[in-house]
């Protein structure tokens, strides 16, 4: 199971996503450009001493990012608000990527078509949507118990 996050623009979103990735065991990715330096003050005080735990890949690009999850062959499944699926209803595996779009503007259309799963994690109509980090736990939780718990 591993998380990426595309061109991320919050740093203490980040940086609480990847102490989340730390604490679960999970590798991380960012798909640059992000909107911070990861010398910034806030992705580092959120990230805390965590960010020394967690393995993190950067990559240039989206199409680098592409390349390299096409010569894995992972299943790439994408988090939005226009998601087809209750994440709940979705059958995660081990060698998923849960993907997470830019805090101010989302994905591109390229990503949506790339993406094998669109996902969505239902909230109150009239509401815009949860915060990315909140987004990734819960995501994250749902997966990784299914995988753990294969009967379920």
């Amino acid at each position: 199971m591993q998380i990426a996050l595309f061109q991320p623009d919050i740093a203490q979103n980040t940086g609480t996503i990847l102490r989340l990735c730390a604490c679960l065991g999970i590798a991380a990715h960012i798909i640059e450009p992000a909107g911070f330096p990861v010398s910034d003050r806030l992705f580092r005080r959120a990230g805390m001493d965590y960010l020394d735990q967690v393995s993190v890949t950067r990559h240039d690009s989206w199409s680098k990012f592409a390349a390299w999850r096409a010569a894995h062959g992972y299943r790439l499944l994408l988090f939005t608000t226009k998601g087809a699926t209750n994440y709940l209803d979705f059958r995660y595996q081990t060698s998923d990527i849960l993907l997470f779009g830019r805090e101010s503007a989302g994905v591109t259309d390229a990503v949506v078509e790339a993406a094998d799963a669109r996902l969505v994690i239902p909230i109150t109509p009239g509401l815009r949507s949860l915060n990315v980090a909140m987004t990734a736990a819960m995501a994250a939780g749902e997966a990784l118990r299914q995988v753990r718990n294969p009967q379920v």
